[in-house]
């Protein structure tokens, strides 16, 4: 029985949930994270080195922090103590330092299981501390969110920070193969069933067995195909937070699709970010920012579609305005891609930055006074549309610095021409510079 449900004084002939049933009963028996508990992962070298250092356990729910943490105290031999950082304040947080404190006195050491750890503030974080230097604990926290955003500094150069994977097909398989040897009968399902069964999960092994379990429930004698279980389950909702990593993340594949030049990946991780309820507005300001940044001058075309797109959405709403986003993220994947307008404005703030309150050379000054026209202002300045091809060839940099070439287009799409423009005119400012 677990610990749970003994804490709980519950019976093992009290109703348990399948995914407390199945719990894993030593380390071996965890699906799924062979990369950290395998001979070769880190932890599985720290156990058979006899050690265990501090760990922060970061990963999508579901993927068996908690039963980890457990294990990992039962083999190591450590008083296992929990907290969650929702429910507990700084006076649990004190109990649990002293209680391990009494037991260290006694030859026990304790491991501190800190659930949602990442929810505790800069302060209480810092509580830990001492704790962990000294040794009164072994620290293993449990978080979905990145620990490098959420934890502080001095506390991650305490831990070790360990990833654990959504659970994929085959980790899933497991659970399936261990549920079905508990009622001691396959699950009721069509091949396509058990596979439709597994995406609804979402890589969460908790609520796959939750899901299983209600299928069994159900005690159906004829299989049951993905149309049925799509009719009679609720399918899990994707794992996004629009204020947390995954936000950042989905938007940092779309652009690198989109930079790419991969229309269909493009398109996936938009509609991945519009299934996970992101705001249509957000991810058309970034195409916005894509198409001067990745696309430029090689499709001018390409931030005039995607500023229309965006009003178009506004004009419609939800969901047909979506269209015409999904309509710009393929013209942004398939377009010619140019950088160099991103790349000359970036060397062109560096250079102001640099040269401070340079003046404009005096021939490119208006004088609209006499005193000015004295000063020279406006002496010398050659008005290119009087002169050959329209063009001067005049120093329009400060008296003080040279001429820069910030703008090096590509010749990708519509920047081809300009590029073979930009170097003509090149060639004749060289050749009057001499004159």
């Amino acid at each position: 029985m677990s610990d749970l449900f003994q804490a709980a004084g519950l019976t093992d002939d009290a109703p348990r949930p399948l995914a407390d049933r199945l719990r894993p009963e030593a380390i071996e028996e965890v699906v799924g994270q062979d990369h950290l508990l395998g001979p070769e992962g880190p932890i599985g070298r720290m156990l058979a080195q006899g050690r265990l250092a501090s760990l922060i356990l970061w990963g999508p729910p579901g993927t068996g922090k908690t039963t980890i943490a457990r294990l990992l105290a039962k083999r190591a031999n450590l008083e296992f103590e929990q907290l969650s950082a929702i429910f507990s304040g700084v006076k649990d947080l004190r109990a649990a330092f002293e209680k391990a404190d009494g037991l260290r006195a006694t030859g026990k050491g304790t491991l501190l299981f800190v659930d949602e750890i990442h929810r505790f503030n800069r302060a209480q974080q810092d509580g830990f501390l001492p704790f962990v230097e000294r040794g009164v604990v072994t620290l293993v926290g449990a978080t979905t969110e990145n620990p490098s955003f959420e934890l502080n500094g001095a506390l991650l150069s305490r831990t070790q920070v360990m990833v654990l994977k959504r659970l994929g097909d085959e980790a899933l398989g497991q659970l399936l193969a261990r549920a079905e040897a508990l009622y001691e009968k396959p699950a009721a399902l069509t091949e396509d069933g058990r596979a439709a069964l597994m995406a609804m999960a979402d890589g969460d092994g908790r609520y796959f067995l939750n899901l299983v379990e209600e299928v069994f429930a159900w005690g159906r004698a004829k299989p049951i195909d993905a149309n049925g279980l799509m009719a009679a389950l609720q399918k899990r909702a994707p794992a996004y937070d629009k204020d947390r990593e995954e936000h950042y993340n989905l938007i940092s594949a779309w652009h690198k699709s989109t930079r790419g030049s991969d229309p269909d990946a493009a398109l996936y991780w938009f509609c991945r970010m519009l299934e996970g309820g992101e705001d249509p507005l957000f991810i058309g300001r970034r195409m916005i920012r894509a198409a001067s940044e990745d696309i430029g001058l090689a499709d001018p075309t390409a931030l005039m579609i995607c500023n229309e797109a965006v009003a178009a959405y506004e004009r419609l709403g939800s969901p047909e305005g979506e269209l015409a986003l999904a309509q710009a993220v393929i013209h942004l994947a398939t377009a010619p891609k140019s950088n160099a307008a991103y790349t000359a404005y970036k060397a062109a703030r560096a250079a102001a930055r640099e040269t401070g309150s340079l003046a404009p050379p005096a021939h490119i000054l208006n004088a609209p006074t006499k005193m000015m026209k004295q000063l020279g202002y406006g002496a010398g300045y050659q008005y290119d549309h009087d002169a050959e091809g329209q063009f001067s060839g005049q120093h329009y940099f400060p008296d003080e610095m040279e001429r820069q070439s910030f703008y090096q287009p590509k010749g990708a799409g519509r920047e081809a021409p300009i590029r073979e423009r930009l170097e003509q005119l090149a060639k004749i400012r060289r050749e009057r510079t001499k004159d």
